[in-house]
This record gives structure tokens, sequence and C-alpha cells, in this order.
């Protein structure tokens, strides 16, 4: 109670976003229920015909859902370790200039398209890469056919893979400079001595002091597996690439609000959900067991 009473001000100011977590996070999670229901939005939760785990059996015997899973996990594994790599690669090469304006002019260039929402990008891509598009005429001019980047599905992907990259690993740099600034200065000024060249000291300090943040960023990085980006998809994709491009979150866009399977699309969703926690747990366990991380 004498801590209750020193605290009381802070629990008052977080009492705004418990709430709105609770009426817009926990309430709606009744909804789940109809993952088990045959559902019918004339008839309600209630009026709804109970069929157990029926919509999970379909969800694996479904051709078209086990194509999108697989669509998920390749795109969103891609992207986490190009997501990891290229940030990783440009810190280094960043943290290399030594004229400050232009460092931090460069950062500033590569941040911007983060700030970007997919709505606005989806568009200027859809036009730069249309089969007379900026890019192919370019392509044009030395010789090589257009490419329909977002209506083959042989292209698709390497699309949205470079796309995502592109926007992001800008701000995703930041965490490894952070940890590049925590590098202790007399290990560069000792190696100097020793007649290390820049290229020793990279390999020799550099990397290895961002091998733990690596570690934790990859770990915890685990957890979005099956979140492949909603936004990006389906601000690029058409029913031309439905079989390499369609990942779970708009198959359920498709499923519930298109084809008013509203059972099948929860029960997908679900599936998806249950995934995502029980990695989300092991990405935290590893990243304790490996770098010493920990949130909870």
């Amino acid at each position: 109670m004498r801590s209750l009473q020193r605290t009381w001000p802070f629990h008052i100011m977080l009492l705004p976003a418990i709430i709105f977590l609770i009426v817009f996070s926990y309430i709606p999670m009744g909804g789940i229920v109809m993952a088990f229901q045959n559902y019918k939005p004339w008839l309600g939760i209630t009026g709804s015909e109970w069929v157990g785990l029926d919509n999970f059996r379909f969800l694996f015997q479904r051709e078209d859902s086990l194509q999108v899973v697989w669509n998920t996990l390749i795109i969103a594994v891609l992207k986490m370790f190009f997501n990891l790599l290229v940030p990783f690669v440009f810190a280094i090469l960043l943290n290399e200039i030594r004229k400050v304006r232009l460092q931090r002019s460069i950062q500033t260039l590569v941040y911007l398209p983060h700030f970007l929402s997919w709505v606005i990008l989806g568009g200027i891509l859809i036009d730069l890469l249309a089969t007379d598009g900026f890019m192919n005429r370019i392509l044009g001019s030395i010789g090589i056919q257009p490419i329909f980047f977002l209506g083959d599905n042989n292209w698709f992907r390497f699309t949205v893979i470079v796309s995502d990259i592109w926007k992001e690993f800008g701000y995703n740099t930041i965490v490894f400079l952070a940890a590049l600034a925590g590098i202790n200065p007399s290990l560069y000024e000792a190696s100097e001595m020793d007649g290390a060249s820049r290229w020793r000291q990279t390999l020799h300090i550099t990397v290895p002091s961002l091998i733990p943040m690596v570690v934790v960023v990859g770990t915890l990085a685990l957890g979005n597996v099956l979140n492949a980006g909603f936004d990006q998809i389906f601000n690029l994709y058409n029913p031309l690439v439905y079989q390499k491009g369609d990942i779970i979150d708009t198959f359920v866009y498709r499923t519930a609000l298109i084809n008013g399977e509203m059972g099948f699309a929860t029960a997908i969703g679900l599936f998806k959900s249950v995934i995502s926690m029980i990695l989300i747990l092991i990405s935290y366990r590893l990243a304790y067991k490996w770098a010493g991380y920990r949130i909870f």
C-alpha cells in the first residue's frame, strides 16, 4: 500500500493506454470463436453452426492455402536475412567515412524512404516498373527486353524483397551504428600501433564487436517469420502473381472480405498468431542464451 501511495500517479498515467489495449486488443479476441464455426454474418457468433476443427483441416487440405504459407515463409525469411545483412555491411562502410557532414548527409538520405508509406511507394514503384516505365526504358536502351516486374511470378518476389530492403535498410542501420559507437577507441589505437590496416581493424575489431548485436536482432526477428509485409504486398500485387506473391495476411483479407469465408479466414489468422507467439518465445530465449539480452 505504501508503494501504491507513492506511485499512484504513474498508474493513473498508464490507465488510458491499458483501457485502449483492453478495448482494441483483448475484447476482440472473443471473435476467435469464429475459427471453429461456419460463421454467417447474418446469424452472428451465437447463431452460426459449430464445426470444430474443420476449418483447420480445410486449411491443410486446400492447395492454395499451403502455397500461401510457403510464399509467406520464403518472402519473410529472405527479407529477414537481407534486412540484417545489408544494414550490417552498410553500417561498417558508413563508419569508415571520416567527414562527419558527408556521413550525416548519407544517413539522412537512406533514412527517408522508411518514413514513406507503402501506399505512396506502391504507386511510385508501379509507375517505375511498368512495362513502359522508367526502369524498362533503361533496360531497353542497353538491349534488354522489357520485364513485367509486378506481373511476372518469377520477378515479383525479387521486386518485393529488393524494394523492402531499399526502404528499410537505412533505418535498420541505426542499431548497428549505435553498437559501433560503443566500441572502445583504445582497441583501434592499439591496433594502429601494431601496424594493423583499416581492413584488419574492421575484420578483427569492428565485426566481432557487432556480432552480439547481430545475434540479438536476428533472433528477435524470428518472431516475424510469418509477417511478410501486408502493406507492401497489398499495394503491389495483382491476380497475375497470386501463385508466388500471395501471403497469409493478403489471403486472409481476400478470403474474409471478398469471398465471405469468415470462419476459414479466422482459422488462418489464429494459426498464424499461435505460430508467431511460439517463435517469439523461442527467439527471446535464444537472444538471452546467446547474447545475454532479455526483456522480461
